[in-house]
């Protein structure tokens, strides 16, 4: 499969008893690339809430996703995103909660996250020579949103706002939430926070690709060998 975009991402374990049912509330598995039937919440239409973040399965960004900068292969991106996975350090965090975050619902780290803010930093920075610039289109987009001064100079260094100094670690699990959605985050509370890891550990990056279809897909997991 041909992709037009990649990206880094915190790809949470397959097998684990919360990721399976965050990946089903989301109903898209990057990891097989195939749909996931919702759970049937009464009161919440799961499928509207998760439809913006459906596509991009359940990650956590940390290397934004990218277009191939001319002259630059996806082999060549696979051997970098490997060489540089060897020379980082897997991360712990004393676990995860559903908290909300700007007005949607997202898993968040607890506990400190200094290692894990230099781990972003380090993946958004060693790979970006893989990176074309952000078209116009895109730019004006992301500026609709008000950025201050800080993340202005992120958007035109690093082609995204929200790296450095102003990344927030975060597992979004819904749109922007309505009066009218339900109770979505007691719904999240009682279900998956139980499920949710202490601590939570990073032992790798997963490489993935943006598909025709607009839908991210897993294309490899890299091991934090540092």
């Amino acid at each position: 499969m041909e992709f037009s975009r990649y990206a880094l991402y915190v790809a949470p374990p397959a097998e684990a008893d919360w990721t399976r049912l965050a990946t089903s509330w989301l109903g898209w598995d990057m990891e097989t690339g195939t749909e996931v039937a919702a759970p049937d919440v009464p009161g919440i239409d799961v499928a509207a809430i998760t439809e913006r973040p459906r596509k991009y399965g359940l990650h956590a960004t940390i290397k934004p996703p990218f277009r191939l900068a001319a002259g630059q292969t996806p082999a060549a991106l696979f051997e970098a995103a490997e060489a540089l996975c060897a020379r980082l350090a897997p991360v712990t965090l004393d676990g995860l909660a559903v908290e909300q975050l700007g007005g949607f619902l997202a898993l968040r780290p607890v506990g400190d996250t200094t290692a894990l803010e230099a781990l972003a930093a380090a993946c958004v920075d060693g790979l970006d020579a893989f990176r074309a610039p952000a078209p116009q289109d895109e730019l004006d987009r992301r500026r609709k949103a008000g950025l201050s001064p800080q993340q202005e100079a992120h958007l035109l260094r690093w082609g995204y706002p929200y790296v450095m100094d102003q990344f927030r670690f975060h597992i979004t699990l819904s749109r922007r939430l309505r009066e009218t959605d339900g109770p979505v985050a007691d719904w999240l509370q009682a279900h998956l926070q139980p499920l949710l890891p202490r601590p939570f550990h990073i032992p790798d990056m997963g490489l993935v690709g943006e598909g025709p279809d607009g839908r991210f897909r897993l294309i490899h997991r890299y091991t934090l060998s540092g």
